[in-house]
């Protein structure tokens, strides 16, 4: 058993630790936007072919994002298909006028690369939220949650968002519904990583590198870098100019699940 001083010292250092930690949220909050990204390149129809690798360049998934457009709403379609035999398929529709605003969006994983099925629907409107899942002994479940979401939601459309972003108006946060069995409201606070150097076809470039941190909010996220609970933060790469667009990704599927890479698919053709 520690010492009473010793402690008396540890709590009034962790106490410490947490004030630090709550100031600290406060003053970033003050500065960051809450309203819609606004409206910098039109989005049109287009149709890209992906690759998801495991961070040491496994391939694990073949991608495939479709993306139409109907007078001032976007559908973008994006389909992983695992090589286990997993499925991630997501479906979002937004609006562009003006700025970006989510109206729905459609969320279905399986398969073993998942530790669970899930299925979430949101109706940004209604502020509806329908999350079909399983639990760890497989049985189905739904939790049907009317939140107060607010205009900046921005789930499934994210490379839209960075691609709109200004490198010097950062750091910025949008709300985001994360994936879980009862869902939540989270922010995702994106900042300037700077750039980074990359060839294609032998031509040099720079992409601008978004580094993207998860605040869970209230006390469990003040607490989880104290625990180290802490969501790791993901990156995103994107080749900026007249018309931005994405390089590579570094990110997570769903919450706490491994790093995975997602970048556009490189083409093979038979051989004559």
């Amino acid at each position: 058993m520690a010492p009473p001083l010793r402690l008396a010292s540890g709590i009034m250092r962790l106490d410490r630790i947490v004030a630090v930690v709550i100031v600290t949220a406060l003053l970033q909050a003050a500065g960051l936007l809450a309203d819609p990204v606004a409206v910098r390149h039109i989005e049109g129809t287009n149709h890209g072919l992906l690759a998801l690798r495991a961070t040491d360049g496994r391939l694990l998934a073949s991608g495939e994002q479709t993306q139409t457009v109907s007078g001032d709403r976007v559908t973008i379609h994006l389909v992983f298909r695992f090589k286990d035999g997993s499925l991630s398929d997501e479906r979002t529709t937004f609006s562009q006028r003006g700025a970006f605003r989510l109206i729905r969006h459609q969320l279905a994983q399986k398969g073993p690369s998942f530790p669970r099925a899930i299925d979430m629907t949101i109706d940004a409107a209604s502020g509806q939220v329908v999350v079909h899942s399983t639990d760890d002994h497989g049985e189905s479940k739904t939790d049907t949650e009317h939140l107060d979401l607010p205009p900046d939601v921005s789930n499934g459309m994210m490379n839209t968002v960075l691609k709109n972003l200004q490198p010097p108006a950062l750091p910025v946060a949008v709300s985001y519904i994360a994936a879980t069995p009862k869902p939540r409201v989270v922010k995702l606070v994106i900042q300037n990583g700077g750039l980074a150097p990359f060839s294609a076809a032998g031509a040099s470039y720079k992409a601008t590198h978004y580094v993207i941190k998860i605040d869970i909010g209230g006390i469990e996220g003040l607490l989880a870098p104290i625990v180290g609970k802490e969501p790791p933060d993901s990156h995103v790469w994107i080749l900026r100019g007249e018309a931005p667009v994405f390089v590579r990704s570094e990110t997570t599927l769903f919450m706490g699940g491994p790093m995975w890479r997602i970048e556009p698919a490189s083409i093979a053709w038979p051989a004559r």
